[in-house]
C-alpha cells in the first residue's frame, strides 16, 4: 500500500476529524500479558508494524495506562517500541485526565486523538470526560493500518519527522523552564533563523497538508487543495509564500503560509496561517511587519482577511497587535486595513531571509 494516499473501504474509526494522535493501553492491548501479575509481556500481533507505519505517516503516538510506571517504562524500552511515544501518561489516575494532559501538551484537539483500549470501563470514562475522542477495542487493530482516518493524504518529509520535531520542541521547553532571564533573552539564545520564500511545485503537498492541519493559527479557516494551490502558485495576480524556521536545537520546516492577492495599489492578504509549534516566538508578527514593509515600499494600501471560526482568535489577537484595524464586512469575511504608518523592525533575536518574490 502507498502509505501516501488513503486507500479506500469502510473505516472502523468512528467518523470525525482526521486523526493526528493514538493512545495507546498497555496490557492486553499494545502487548498481551499483565505486567502486574508477573507476566512477561509480548507485543500483541500487527502492533509493531501498526506503531511503525503511523510513525512514518506522522500521526504521533502515546500511553494512557493504569500501571506500575517503572515496569511498564522497563517493558517499553525491552520491547523496543519506547522512542515511538511522546509524553506517556503511565500510573493510577483516571485515564481521561490522563488524555487531556498528552493533548495539551502536544497541542492537539481532542477531536483529533484516538484511543485504543481493551476495557470497555476505560473508553467509557474517557469518552464521557471527551466526547470529542475516539476509543476503540484493540480486535480491530489488524484493520487500522489500512484505516482510511489512519492515512494521510500526502506522506512529506515534514510528516516523516514529525516526531523528532516534537522532541526538539520538548527540548525547547526544558530549556526555556530552566532558563533565569526573561523571555527575549531566551529567544535571543535559540539563534532563530526566519526564511520567506515563494512556494515551489514540490512544496504543495507539505502546504496542503499545512493547511488541512493547521486549525488555531489560520486567519480565515479556508483549506485548499494541491490542484488550488497549483493554481494561485501560477496566477500573475497572487503570490503564494512558505515560511520556514530554524534554531540552534534543530529544524522546524516549514511552518507557515501566506497568500497575497497584488493589485497596483492594494495588496491583500487573503491567508496567513502557522503551525502551533511557533505561536510561542513571535513568529507571526514578523511576518505580518515584513509584508506591512513591502507593501509600504510599492506605495500599496494593505488589506487582511479575517473569518472567525470557533479555534483562530490567536489570529485575530495578532492583527489587533500589527496595528490592523477592522474597516468593513464581507459576509462572514471581515476586512482589516494597517496605515503603514508605524511598523516595527524585525526584532534582534531573529535573523530574517527572504527570497525575491515580488517580481516575477
Amino acid at each position: 500500500m502507498d502509505e501516501s494516499v488513503a486507500p479506500g473501504g469502510v473505516s472502523v474509526v468512528p467518523a470525525g476529524k482526521p486523526v493526528k494522535l493514538v493512545l495507546w493501553d498497555l496490557d492486553g492491548t499494545l502487548w498481551q500479558g499483565t505486567i502486574l501479575e508477573g507476566d512477561t509481556p509480548v507485543l500483541t500481533g500487527g502492533a509493531r508494524e501498526l506503531i511503525e507505519a503511523l510513525d512514518a505517516r506522522g500521526i504521533l503516538q502515546s500511553i494512557v495506562s493504569r500501571n506500575a510506571p517503572d515496569d511498564a517504562a522497563h517493558w517499553l524500552r525491552e520491547l523496543r517500541v519506547a522512542e515511538y511515544f511522546l509524553h506517556p501518561e503511565i500510573g493510577w489516575g483516571a485515564k481521561s485526565d490522563s488524555v487531556a494532559r498528552i493533548t495539551k501538551a502536544l497541542n492537539i484537539g481532542l477531536d483529533s486523538a484516538l484511543l485504543i483500549d481493551d476495557q470497555p470501563f476505560e473508553r467509557e470514562e474517557v469518552m464521557h470526560a471527551h466526547p470529542e475522542v475516539r476509543a476503540i477495542d484493540p480486535g480491530v487493530l489488524c484493520r487500522l493500518r489500512e484505516d482510511p482516518q489512519l492515512c494521510p493524504k500526502f506522506l512529506t518529509e515534514e510528516s516523516r519527522q514529525r516526531r523528532s520535531l516534537y522532541r526538539a520542541e520538548q527540548a525547547r521547553l526544558e530549556s526555556e523552564q530552566r532558563y533565569e532571564g526573561s523571555k527575549q533573552e531566551f529567544l535571543r539564545t535559540l539563534e532563530l533563523r526566519l526564511t520567506i520564500a515563494q512556494a515551489a511545485g514540490g512544496d504543495l503537498q507539505r502546504v496542503e497538508e499545512l493547511v488541512l492541519r493547521t486549525n488555531q493559527l489560520n486567519t480565515t479557516g479556508v483549506t485548499y487543495s494541491t490542484e488550488e494551490l497549483e493554481r494561485l502558485r501560477r496566477s500573475p495576480q497572487h503570490r503564494l509564500l512558505v515560511v520556514s524556521l530554524q534554531d540552534k536545537f534543530g529544524d522546524y520546516g516549514k511552518i507557515g503560509l501566506i497568500l497575497l492577492e497584488l493589485a497596483p495599489s492594494l495588496w491583500t492578504l487573503r491567508l496567513l496561517l502557522f503551525s502551533c509549534r511557533v505561536m510561542s516566538r513571535g513568529i507571526g508578527a514578523v511576518v505580518l511587519n515584513y509584508l506591512l514593509s513591502k507593501a509600504r515600499e510599492a506605495r500599496a494600501q494593505f488589506h487582511a482577511l479575517y473569518r472567525e471560526t470557533s479555534r483562530n482568535r490567536p489570529m485575530l489577537i495578532t492583527y489587533r497587535f500589527a496595528g490592523f484595524r477592522p474597516t468593513y464586512q464581507q459576509g462572514d469575511i471581515a476586512i482589516f486595513t494597517h496605515s503603514l504608518e508605524r511598523i516595527p523592525d524585525c526584532p534582534d533575536y531573529i535573523q530574517l531571509t527572504a527570497h525575491p518574490w515580488i517580481d516575477r
